[in-house]
């Protein structure tokens, strides 16, 4: 979509996640050992070097993160600290510059007050997306870090994740892996997600919502649903999720964890999930940035179906569970201390 596009023309209730040229995003540059000031910008194209190392030898991390609109018309930010800090650790991973962390939150604010029209209503149930990234750029050509390094961030309206309420999704446990052992797996790092197309498209073929990957090393263990993380709920409602160096720490996961233990008194375990010991769960789903909690209703391994609470209704507890941190997100529940972030008008 072009810049034609406005927001007093959008149908906010039939958003759904597709790209949207909005007003401004925010660029700064590394040069020389140290980073410009940064400033917004309306283009929404950058002009990289033909030898930029983002081109050949995959320096690039990014991340995701939304601006929510309170019922009072208020604008706020769900944990960006935790953003920055994550992307820092990205960063150093692949050996890039770390964008200074106050300054990543106070450029995600800028950026997010230069379009504040373009944040959806309180009532549509939609957010701001908002896409961080890194790139290295310049010109090179062998195997090494480049010199020099692109900070942008762009937005863009999306809908709720999901049409017509939360409702659970078989996936397909897949014989391919996400990211190797000792490996780019616990950094927000492009490769990690270009190794996930071929089995996230096969799994839809097939008529899933996506694939489960398993740990790398003996592929006996869940790691990652999508480019999400897993979670089940034992049947004396424990909240266990994996805990494993090729996954990616989620925002998402680690809020849930907080709230499972001290706003609903369950005890949370963070360790190894047997494929083959699915019958300890009652529930499970995959928490992530875009759909918070994604409900599985049944895992597919070597062509048994495994259901959980069912196929079709969202189990109590993840209900509750998401219904909890939605409501913080979007200011109608009080949120535990430094998670909410405002941005003024």
């Amino acid at each position: 979509m072009s810049k034609q596009l406005r927001p007093e023309t959008i149908d906010w209730n039939s958003l759904g996640f597709d790209y949207i040229d909005t007003d401004y995003s925010y660029l700064s540059h590394y040069k020389d050992g140290a980073w410009d000031d940064g400033q917004l910008t309306e283009k929404s194209t950058i002009e990289i070097h033909e030898g930029s190392t983002v081109l050949h030898y995959g320096q690039h991390v990014f991340e995701g993160m939304k601006a929510y609109r309170t019922k009072e018309g208020n604008i706020q930010l769900f944990r960006p600290d935790m953003n920055a800090a994550r992307m820092k650790e990205s960063c150093e991973r692949i050996l890039m510059p770390a964008f200074p962390e106050e300054r990543f939150v106070e450029a995600v604010k800028e950026v997010v007050r230069a379009n504040a029209d373009w944040v959806p209503p309180y009532e549509s149930g939609g957010t701001l997306y908002i896409r961080p990234y890194m790139v290295g750029v310049g010109p090179n050509i062998g195997v090494k870090p480049a010199d020099e390094y692109i900070f942008g961030i762009f937005v863009l309206p999306v809908g709720s994740y999901f049409e017509g309420g939360l409702k659970p999704s078989n996936f397909l446990v897949t014989e391919y892996d996400r990211a190797a052992p000792n490996g780019t797996g616990a950094a927000k790092f492009g490769g990690n997600y270009g190794a996930s197309l071929q089995p996230g498209v096969a799994a839809k073929k097939a008529g899933f919502a996506d694939a489960v990957y398993l740990d790398p090393k003996t592929h006996t263990k869940i790691e990652e649903v999508g480019a999400a993380n897993f979670f089940g709920i034992t049947h004396d409602d424990q909240f266990v999720t994996p805990k494993s160096p090729s996954i990616l720490p989620s925002i998402t996961k680690k809020s849930l964890l907080y709230l499972a233990e001290h706003r609903f008194d369950m005890e949370v375990i963070e360790g190894d999930v047997y494929i083959d010991e699915l019958d300890r769960f009652k529930e499970a789903g995959a928490m992530g940035t875009a759909a918070v909690i994604a409900p599985v209703g049944g895992l597919q391994y070597k062509g048994e179906l495994h259901v959980f609470y069912s196929e079709e209704e969202v189990g109590p507890i993840t209900k509750k569970l998401y219904d909890e941190l939605v409501g913080i997100q979007f200011g109608d529940k009080e949120a535990p201390a430094g998670w909410i972030q405002t941005v003024d008008a």
